[in-house]
């Protein structure tokens, strides 16, 4: 596990600490990456496709209500996107789940918990991969409504959006779901460590231990 105990950038209140953590040979390759994010996201899409139908056939017993879930969650810049996903959990009027509270593991329904454990959840983020709004490895995204809160209260949280959020990323691989305030600043110096590091090799690694969560199950 990476040694994040000594990043402690605060991107609020230093207006240079953009430059300092995306140097421009971070911010060239974050460029040249696209390219690798839409070839990547047009192989697995047949993967996506097939796992989509099989749900279709699998939710009215298991799983019961929409395949798909959209939510608005803060994207590159702080922007909000509608990030797609196979839905998990029973369907809600609304969020009630505040910023600081854990995960409503009741909702989640058995096959859900299948599909979380595997992380193919996520699958349907290619689609939002080929839209643009996020790439196949960088910071996971947070709900918006969420994220406004984390920017106000965990310091170099603004800081992480400088580059597009991913499917899989650092801090999903190294420290798991995050629920809470202090475990999204956790999260959050995984992820600055990401961007200023983020480079082929890095990439690869995290791409290989997400597949090694799939095929193994040991998401959460």
């Amino acid at each position: 596990m990476f040694d994040y105990s000594s990043i402690a950038l605060s991107y609020d209140s230093d207006p240079t600490g953009a430059d300092s953590l995306l140097p421009e040979n971070r911010a060239v390759y974050f460029r040249l990456k696209r390219v690798l994010d839409i070839l990547c996201a047009l192989v697995f899409l047949p993967v996506m496709i097939v796992i989509g139908i099989v749900l279709l056939a699998l939710n009215p017993f298991f799983n019961q209500g929409p395949l798909l879930y959209v939510q608005k969650r803060m994207g590159r810049n702080c922007r909000a996107f509608p990030a797609i996903k196979f839905r998990t959990m029973r369907t809600a009027t609304q969020i009630v789940r505040g910023a600081d509270d854990p995960l409503e593991v009741h909702r989640i329904t058995r096959l859900g918990w299948l599909l979380r454990k595997t992380r193919l959840d996520e699958l349907p983020q290619i689609l939002n991969v080929l839209r643009g709004d996020m790439s196949m490895i960088g910071p996971r995204p947070d709900y918006f409504h969420h994220a406004r809160r984390y920017a106000r209260v965990i310091p170099g949280y603004r800081a992480r959006h400088l580059v597009r959020p991913g499917i899989s990323g650092l801090a999903q691989v190294e420290l798991g779901y995050a629920a809470g305030i202090d475990a999204t600043a956790a999260k959050v110096a995984a992820d600055l460590h990401y961007i200023r590091h983020a480079g082929y090799r890095l990439d690869t690694l995290i791409f290989w231990r997400t597949l090694v969560t799939v095929v193994t199950g040991r998401g959460t």
